[in-house]
């Protein structure tokens, strides 16, 4: 049937328009890309774009909610799993850290265009990100429940202080500030898990 043998043909051109957006915003940045830019970039015609996405707008939000619906998935497995806080928290942190070593350029898109434009893109996805907050101030609320970490801290707080010390660290790779090798990523994983954990684990 013709619908059989087009669809990965589909599947293939719309892969292939988001990927060349991913390079192009990260290139250029968001606001001075335009349509024909990512059309460019993926070797098809203007029009494609518009018959798999409206507009622009369209496109960022695909590149976001994939990559940060995988986030929310992984965060949730770890959360309903076994192991410590202080084990679920580094579990967490290494999934964003390994985004970002497997697709650099995505994460700064997302990091730049989306966490950090809080009036445009990010206040349009503020639930999902909210979520991932959410996630950590859960594991954080049920180890204070248990008397592994304190309580005097808030919960929702930690989610939040969690997430911005993980987007300042990416923040430092992006801009070249830090260095990056599979050391330097292993080392701030464990760094952001200790001063998180560090200040809520008892001390008696």
């Amino acid at each position: 049937m013709p619908e059989a043998t087009e669809r990965p043909a589909a599947i293939d051109k719309r892969r292939a328009i988001l990927d060349a957006a991913v390079r192009v915003f990260a290139r250029q940045g968001y606001h001075a890309t335009r349509v024909a830019d990512i059309a460019d970039e993926a070797g098809v015609a203007y029009g494609l774009v518009y018959h798999y996405f409206r507009s622009k707008e369209a496109v960022m939000t695909e590149l976001f909610t994939e990559r940060w619906s995988l986030l929310l998935a992984a965060g949730e497995q770890v959360k309903a799993g076994d192991g410590t806080p202080r084990e679920k928290l580094s579990a967490i942190a290494g999934f964003i850290i390994d985004s970002y070593r497997h697709d650099p350029e995505l994460m700064k898109v997302i990091i730049i265009e989306v966490t950090r434009a809080a009036n445009s893109f990010g206040r349009t996805h503020l639930p999902e990100i909210r979520q991932a907050y959410d996630q950590v101030a859960q594991i954080v609320a049920e180890a204070q429940a248990d008397g592994a970490f304190r309580k005097e801290i808030d919960a929702d707080f930690v989610g939040m202080a969690y997430y911005g010390a993980v987007e300042q660290v990416l923040s430092g790779w992006v801009f070249e500030l830090k260095p990056t090798s599979p050391e330097e990523f292993e080392a701030a994983r464990e760094m952001i898990v200790e001063l998180i954990c560090g200040g809520l684990e008892r001390r008696d």
